[in-house]
């Protein structure tokens, strides 16, 4: 039987589009009572470049939507580009060799070309981010009060002893026991799982209405992921903040996010609401992502079925589909075409032979 997925909180409607050809570019988007999303990602590319060497498209074109209050998951292996969309609408790649393309729109404002000033006057306030290893994202030698008031000082009128007294009830409020003293503490005295909360009350100090969440919990054990997610979820749909997870944990996907756009080589190939992509996916990327998670009902030696090849295994998109050196159902177009992302019922897919919904029915079904 295939797990459950838990329901989400109302009816989560397709966010829009944009075709990677300019040329016949088409926005598919359905009628939200003239709704506009938080923040609008259009057609946003990052290439890395380095002299003598091969420039390296590491985002190609991506666009997608968040509404105000959604959670939002982007999934996909190492090297998909995950992390590097979320630092670019951050505003936080490099100068030197980073070509960013496209459009950031947070709130009606343009973020790609902002000043580093502005950017700062956002950070914090109304969007922040919480990176994957906590024990290089705080800084080891100053303590985590400061760490905490920081943000609290640069952004609201608050005195410091108002400052520290929020700290020890931020510090509270994510599960870390006796807070007055670990307030004072320095990063290396905390456990992987405390030092993670704090990342997560530095984030949402301020309340901001975004949250990039960057693989929160790939160095903690299973039981700490688990409080983690649960304290992450809680704190967001209490204060309203909008999510957006990074993974490539489609557990964590199932039960936090509303919406899924999976990536595959810096490109969007599939994105739909989170129970329709689990019941019915229709890329064979994320069909083979799903069939390479281990199951409850599996029986005892049954193999696991893993993608063939590694994420380096890849063609480049202006010659064809990427995944097309790892597709079993690939054909002789897949290498000669570029797929695009186009509408297919009630999600967008980027395949020339997408998998049946025959082939994706629950193990047992008839």
């Amino acid at each position: 039987m295939r797990p459950s997925i838990p329901n989400s909180d109302g009816e989560r409607m397709p966010v829009e589009y944009l075709d990677d050809h300019p040329a016949e570019a088409t926005r598919v988007r359905p009628d939200r009572g003239g709704e506009t999303p938080l923040l609008r990602v259009d057609n946003l590319s990052v290439t890395f470049s380095h002299h003598g060497s091969k420039p390296v498209f590491a985002v190609d074109e991506v666009s997608f939507d968040v509404q105000a209050g959604e959670h939002v998951g982007l999934v996909g292996e190492s090297g998909s580009g995950k992390s590097v969309t979320s630092l670019a609408v951050m505003g936080l790649l490099p100068t030197r060799g980073v070509q960013v393309q496209g459009s950031v729109n947070f709130d009606g404002r343009e973020l790609i070309g902002l000043e580093t000033s502005q950017l700062r006057d956002l950070r914090g306030a109304e969007m922040a981010m919480v990176f994957q290893d906590p024990m290089t994202s705080l800084n080891p030698v100053i303590n985590i009060e400061r760490q905490l008031t920081e943000v609290l000082l640069r952004h609201r009128e608050i005195s410091k002893n108002d400052a520290r007294t929020e700290a020890v009830d931020l510090l509270n409020k994510v599960g870390i026991p006796d807070p007055a003293r670990r307030v004072s503490e320095y990063p290396h005295q905390l456990s992987g799982g405390m030092r993670q909360r704090v990342l997560i009350a530095i984030a949402l100090a301020c309340r901001p209405r975004l949250l990039i969440a960057d693989e929160p919990t790939t160095a903690l054990d299973v039981t700490i992921q688990a409080q983690i997610l649960e304290l992450l979820k809680e704190l967001v749909t209490t204060t309203g903040t909008a999510l957006v997870m990074i993974t490539h944990d489609l557990g964590i996907v199932a039960g936090l996010c509303d919406r899924v756009h999976v990536m595959y080589s810096g490109r969007i190939v599939e994105s739909s609401e989170r129970r329709t992509l689990f019941a019915d996916p229709r890329h064979p990327y994320t069909g083979g992502l799903m069939a390479s998670i281990p199951r409850l009902d599996q029986r005892r030696g049954e193999p696991l079925t893993p993608i063939p090849g590694s994420p380096t295994d890849t063609l480049p998109w202006s010659q064809g589909c990427a995944f097309a050196p790892r597709c079993p159902h690939a054909q002789g177009d897949c290498r000669m075409e570029t797929p695009r992302l186009e509408p297919l019922g009630n999600r967008a897919l980027r395949c020339f032979h997408p998998l049946p919904p025959t082939q994706t029915k629950p193990r047992g079904s008839s």
